[in-house]
């Protein structure tokens, strides 16, 4: 039988949903349950493909070649399920598909109203796919009290009384602000926020409260009074000096005891924590430390490179060091010499990005890495930039640039107009669609014998997840590798470039796929690894 339990959110946003129903699933995993995650969001954008990464943040993509909510990437990470397409839906996805359905006469002529027909399909998304697993988390995205979330949390009040208590329970996360001139925690917003929620029939049944300091029982005691749940059912969730120790702390607090004793479960299994607390230990505890700066677009919202900025400090795990990120805003070295900011820096990440802004700034990053011997881990933009930057200043390709930015004598990075994927030929054209019309999702790779990448893979073939739309131009390989560029990953058929590097170099690495998207803080992926391995070389010699 499988289990569902729902995640709301109340009083602010940017609460911490997602992590919290990452962590819930690594704890009932631990007990040795099957878990999937899925995230609901009341946007009326089909998915967050369209969406500013700086407004909305980073964009993150399952095997299966969805775009999905970066919090999709926490489910990831923390409990190694892969996710699907599936498991993330939006608001203009749910009325997409209801319109549809009007227009082909599926609804025999009923009115289409928002109740039946848009919670019908909410729900079908919620239950739909599942398999044999014991638990399904639904996060719900937004705020309890914003309009835009109110079918979301209609559906789910059906879903529960269709279910009943024993298969359905809902997890509500608050905030308990610190009001410094009053010297306490405020209880009121959390008791306003389940009065929202039970205005629209949901009561809750464990309560998380963020804050930023201990709880005191009285307070704990309060709010369980005047929000109706069980004390011991309010759980603190305290603020922590690194993300994985949260399945720790939440099972400290009884998180997943509550859960267990809602579904009569057994509660008093000895569960294995030992892997979250070596990766706790060694993130604060490392041997040494090494920086690393990180040249990209949308340094203004650091969310915008999440799955990235985990994976470095993946890679610092599983070297014992601590990565420390400089964000730069690849614009600045469009008016500033590159020494002035990447002078002493371990090595150089340029990230993934659209358009011509700031793209200068990051040709001149890869050629201060290039010069100076500083390991590089160039990802999609960033590996194109790279070769642009080698085409124009080794091998004699001094007007190389990307057909992105307009037409071009030299365009060594080109619009993809057709590839394969699986089957079948999937074909794109220069004024199509932006949305969902990228190569999307994980494709193979075969690995030249004898180079850097076959070395820190270890096998010949990969799968990694793809997000662009241009390549660089395999037509330019033989000019490229006379001038000692070598293409050490290329797609199954020899015409896609996947993989370029220096041989020579210290670490100079540029992949058109985004690696991060895999890594996991119990199985770092061994881009990241070999990337921040020699980060640690060059700390020494500096």
């Amino acid at each position: 039988m499988t289990r569902f339990i729902f995640i709301t959110g109340g009083v602010v946003s940017s609460l911490g949903k997602g992590l919290a129903s990452a962590a819930l699933g690594a704890l009932l995993q631990a007990r040795g349950y099957r878990v999937r995650l899925r995230k609901l969001d009341p946007y009326l954008n089909v998915d967050p493909g369209t969406m500013s990464p700086t407004q909305h943040g980073e964009v993150f993509v399952t095997d299966d070649g969805a775009e999905t909510d970066l919090d999709l990437g926490h489910y990831e990470r923390f409990t190694g399920v892969a996710a699907r397409r599936g498991d993330n839906v939006t608001t203009g996805r749910i009325y997409s598909d209801v319109i549809a359905r009007e227009r082909r006469g599926d609804y025999l002529g009923k009115t289409v109203q928002v109740i039946p027909h848009v919670t019908d399909a909410i729900k079908a998304f919620a239950t739909a796919d599942v398999e044999d697993e014991d638990f399904v988390l639904c996060e719900i995205g937004g705020t309890v009290g914003d309009i835009e979330s109110l079918p979301f949390l209609e559906a789910i009040r059906q879903l529960r009384n269709e279910m009943g208590a024993e298969r359905a329970m809902i997890i509500h996360l608050t905030l308990l602000p610190y009001i410094p001139s009053a010297g306490e925690l405020k209880t009121k917003p959390t008791q306003h926020s389940v009065k929202e929620l039970l205005s629209v029939g949901i009561q809750p049944d464990v309560l998380m409260c963020r804050s930023d300091r201990p709880i005191p029982e009285a307070e704990r005691a309060k709010i369980a009074l005047f929000c109706n749940v069980r004390p011991e059912a309010v759980i603190p969730a305290l603020d922590v000096d690194t993300i994985y120790q949260v399945p720790v702390s939440y099972h400290a607090q009884g998180l997943d005891i509550q859960v267990c004793r809602y579904f009569r479960l057994p509660q008093d299994a000895a569960l294995d924590l030992s892997r979250w607390h070596g990766i706790v230990d060694r993130v604060r505890n490392p041997e040494g430390g090494v920086t690393i700066a990180v040249v990209g677009k949308y340094t203004s919202l650091i969310d915008s490179y999440k799955s990235l900025a985990e994976a470095l400090v993946h890679g610092g795990i599983a070297n014992n060091v601590k990565v420390r990120l400089t964000w730069i805003d690849s614009q600045i070295f469009e008016r500033e010499d590159t020494v002035l900011h990447l002078e002493g820096v371990h090595g150089i990440l340029v990230p993934g990005g659209f358009g011509e802004r700031g793209s200068e700034g990051m040709i001149n990053a890869a050629r201060f890495a290039r010069e100076r011997d500083v390991p590089y881990l160039g990802i999609c933009f960033g590996m194109q930039m790279a070769v642009i930057e080698f085409a124009r200043h080794k091998a004699g390709l001094t007007e190389a640039g990307s057909s992105e930015f307009g037409e071009q004598t030299a365009p060594l990075v080109g619009l993809m107009t057709e590839w394969t994927r699986g089957n079948e030929r999937v074909e794109r054209t220069q004024d199509g669609d932006l949305g969902g019309t990228m190569r999307l999702g994980a494709y193979p790779c075969h690995l030249v014998p004898g180079t850097r990448a076959r070395e820190i893979y270890g096998r010949d073939v990969i799968s990694e997840r793809h997000r662009h739309r241009y390549e660089v131009n395999i037509d330019y390989r033989e000019t490229l590798e006379a001038a000692g560029l070598v293409f050490s990953g290329l797609s199954p058929d020899g015409v896609l470039p996947e993989i370029v590097e220096i041989p020579g170099h210290s670490w100079f690495v540029g992949v058109q796929f985004h690696p991060e998207l895999k890594s996991k803080p119990f199985d770092p992926h061994p881009l990241f690894t070999s990337f921040v391995q020699a980060a640690v070389a060059k700390s020494r010699l500096v």
